[in-house]
């Protein structure tokens, strides 16, 4: 080892472990050597997780029980990790001396214990929005952080997180709903057990689980240490911040020979530009990107980066699946459901935490109300069993069994207040709907246009919007086959403009069963189509306009031949012959024309 050192120059690069000055030359052998030393030296075999040495350092320094090789008290394991971090700063010119690194890594502590959050048994956890690793990371000795699950049901109820992210899965087999997607014998199944995880755009309805899909992929690949979960929000993340952490990733791709997995939560607020961000790394490798988004991703992402990824669809959940993850919850929680022969789990040492029941169809309304949507569906019951906990008074005794709870439908309903409904006005369900209500009206199918327009006008759709879609199909559906479809149409229009929600919903109503019952025509629509594809098909200029069918106000347009040979047609008793089509176009009939005969 004194072989390689040199007497300190201009040139000289020194070790962020060992603090001696080396040759450029030597310098990656000699870490080579120090490095699997100090590991050897410092660590315990038997940690299970291979962290970078710098993510344990700033972890260490938020815990309440720190390593004894990295604790305040010593000096020099301070000093050591003072120049890792020296080693990555872009100023590689000056080294600061060992006691000006203390210095530095005391001051810079401090903002990284401020961003840190801590969970419900106060252990330090990173927080999503500073992109970091997600709360089930390793903790500070190599073993899993506790859950939250482990305190008490009162506890996990009247906390401020919601009760949707409490219980978010961490494995595929508490993962319910999506069978199709991650079941056995599937595609990403099989790349999830051999951890070859492809670039993912997840599409589907809110709450149908997709950003704890994505957490669960982290899961599974951080056990293993084959890569890193780095959590971002596009509502709220920057550009500069993402190529903040694509350089990260390329640091750790390169250094630890570990890819990134970075989850983009609503990946559609990012616009082009910022989606293009992602393209060349995505391509190379550099990091793994899973995008979450409840819109299409066709109209909605990058064409090239949509290429570069596979599309999940997320389908919305069942009442089975919601009946599954209502069951895992009322379990976890302790509480036990009336009419099924349950244990509840042991009791804590305190025998005065009340025993809370919910009844089956309080538990059946959730799975029915929620619509497919389970973190509504979990919240309601946390709604539910709070307000329930809020009002429960003291045992009067003072002494004596504990406090009972029962929660029934009439609480669940109080909570949701009606049906949790899935519509965006902006987004593709607004014309998935008024795709379904014409169609319906089109086939002549009431009861189902009447559906339509319920899941339109208890969606929040402006009615306004409906009406002109219902005169537009008075004329393109109905057309001459009956001539007051218009009128009707029309009518309803100007009713729902006088007196507006909720009671133009009747007038809607009578309008859309009438257009249903009438009879239908598209001879007027495929004549006008028919009209527009001869012109857009024209080769050549226009033909003019004949000069008898002109008008003539001037004397010079008299004298030029406007107006002249036409022959007005009340003047005479009969049918008149008279041409009022260019001459290239006699003959032509827009009714059974199609654009092939031109």
């Amino acid at each position: 080892m004194a072989s390689e050192m040199s007497s300190p120059t201009l040139d000289a690069v020194q070790c962020p472990v060992c603090l001696k000055d080396f040759t450029p030359s030597t310098i990656n052998r000699h870490l080579d050597v120090c490095l699997l030393k100090s590991v050897a030296d410092s660590s315990p075999s038997t940690t299970e997780e291979s962290e970078p040495p710098l993510k344990k350092y700033r972890i260490s320094a938020t815990a309440e029980a720190e390593p004894p090789s990295i604790t305040a008290s010593s000096p020099s394991s301070v000093a050591g990790a003072a120049s890792v971090f020296s080693l990555f700063q872009t100023n590689k010119s000056k080294l600061l001396a060992p006691g000006e690194r203390n210095g530095v890594l005391s001051s810079k502590l401090s903002p990284v214990n401020k961003g840190v959050k801590r969970n419900l048994l106060g252990e330090a956890e990173p927080g999503p929005s500073a992109g970091t690793e997600d709360m089930k990371s390793p903790g500070l000795n190599g073993h899993a952080l506790k859950t939250s699950t482990d305190v008490s049901p009162r506890t996990l109820l009247t906390s401020n997180k919601p009760l949707a992210e409490i219980l978010r899965p961490n494995t595929l087999e508490e993962y319910f709903g999506q069978s199709k997607v991650v079941g056995q014998q599937t595609l990403l199944r099989s790349l999830l057990d051999s951890q070859d995880i492809p670039s993912l755009i997840l599409w589907g309805p809110p709450g149908c689980g997709k950003t704890t899909l994505a957490h669960i992929i982290a899961s599974s690949s951080k056990k293993k240490g084959t890569a890193r979960f780095v959590s971002l929000s596009a509502t709220s993340t920057s550009t500069n911040e993402v190529r903040e952490v694509i350089k990260q990733a390329q640091n750790e791709l390169r250094l630890c020979k570990r890819r990134t997995i970075l989850f983009i939560d609503e990946i559609h607020r990012f616009n082009k530009s910022q989606q293009d961000t992602f393209l060349p790394h995505v391509e190379c490798g550099t990091l793994t990107l899973i995008g979450a988004t409840t819109e299409n991703p066709s109209f909605q992402v990058n064409a090239a980066l949509l290429s570069r990824c596979r599309v999940l669809v997320l389908e919305k959940l069942s009442v089975e699946a919601m009946g599954s993850i209502l069951d895992r919850a009322v379990a976890t929680l302790g509480i036990k459901v009336l009419g099924q022969d349950q244990t509840i789990p042991k009791e804590q040492p305190q025998s005065d935490e009340p025993k809370i029941f919910i009844e089956q169809k309080a538990l059946d309304t959730v799975a029915y109300l929620c619509d497919g949507d389970a973190r509504a569906g979990l919240n309601s019951l946390q709604l539910a069993v709070q307000a329930q906990l809020s009002s429960a008074r003291p045992n009067p005794s003072g002494q004596g069994g504990s406090q009972e709870i029962l929660v029934k439908e009439d609480h669940i309903k109080e909570g949701l207040q009606r049906s949790h409904i899935l519509y965006d006005r902006a987004g593709e369900e607004h014309y998935n709907c008024i795709s379904a209500l014409h169609k319906s009206m089109r086939g002549s199918d009431e009861n189902a246009a009447l559906y339509w327009l319920g899941r339109m006008l208890e969606g929040g759709e402006d009615p306004l919007y409906v009406a002109r879609r219902l005169v537009r199909f008075a004329s393109e559906d109905v057309g001459m086959a009956d001539s007051a479809a218009l009128p009707q149409a029309v009518s309803a229009f100007q009713a729902c403009h006088f007196i507006g929600m909720p009671e133009c919903e009747v007038i809607m109503a009578q309008c859309v069963i009438y257009l249903a019952r009438a009879p239908k025509s598209v001879d007027v629509y495929k004549a006008y189509a028919n009209v527009k594809a001869c012109l857009r098909n024209h080769k050549g200029p226009l033909p003019s306009v004949p000069l008898h069918l002109r008008n003539a106000p001037t004397r010079l347009m008299k004298q030029l031949g406007y107006a002249k040979g036409y022959k007005y047609n009340p003047s005479f008793s009969g049918p008149v012959e008279q041409k009022y089509l260019p001459d290239e176009l006699q003959g032509i009939n827009f009714f059974t024309w199609t654009p092939s005969d031109l």
